[in-house]
């Protein structure tokens, strides 16, 4: 995940789940009845959160959801937090350096529902995984995009505190540098002063995964 984000962003990561006795207490609160899977993804990318949150000196805390289930980050923090089967990473940074961020993780597979790549693409984006997919077929172009669109929201919900669907944002993927852009097709945020009108991101693929990263400088 560091190689996604910018210096002053610290991450840490997990491709193993911790015991659920390491989980916080008040994060076991909220998942006490789930399944032990369930308890073990949410208490471990919390532990990333933490492990993360210490580069800033930031004593050891839960981090419980709030409005929108958006996690909530101590004062003067940015932050996003992401999970999928077999990973667990977060990244966190002072609101100094970067007024609001999203990362996202997806296994590397196809999206084989059709349906589905409906429901998260606009038409114009799959004409676009089309001509990716001819040139570069070894990568899921579609599974790319949802996780983009996700990284996006994330950055996004912190500023505006309002939902963005799939079908607000229009993503433009650049294989060149590993870069994606999403224009905002509903009014944006105003960030110092300015109203974005685009997120700008990032993405990787390796271990088995699509990860992506979107960063909104102050």
């Amino acid at each position: 995940m560091e190689k996604l984000l910018p210096a002053p962003v610290a991450t840490a990561e997990s491709f193993a789940d911790d015991p659920v006795e390491e989980m916080h207490p008040q994060e076991f609160a909220l998942v006490a009845k789930a399944v032990p899977r369930r308890q073990r993804e949410f208490g471990t990318v919390r532990n990333c959160a933490r492990r993360a949150l210490s580069a800033f000196g930031i004593a050891p805390g839960p981090v419980l959801p709030g409005p929108g289930r958006a996690p909530q980050w101590p004062a003067g923090i940015a932050g996003a937090m992401t999970h999928c089967t077999g990973y667990r990473g977060a990244a966190v940074a002072r609101t100094t350096d970067v007024r609001s961020l999203g990362v996202d993780a997806e296994p590397h597979a196809p999206i084989d529902d059709p349906g589905v790549l409906d429901l998260v693409t606009l038409p114009e984006e799959r004409a676009q995984l089309t001509r990716l997919a001819a040139h570069q077929p070894e990568i899921c172009w579609d599974r790319l995009v949802f996780s983009a669109k996700e990284s996006v929201y994330k950055a996004w919900y912190p500023l505006t505190g309002r939902w963005l669907g799939f079908e607000d944002a229009h993503l433009t993927l650049d294989p060149t540098d590993a870069t994606f852009t999403a224009r905002l097709l509903v009014p944006g945020p105003e960030v110092a002063g300015r109203t974005l009108t685009e997120f700008a991101g990032r993405w990787l693929i390796g271990s088995g995964l699509v990860m992506t990263a979107v960063t909104v400088p102050v």
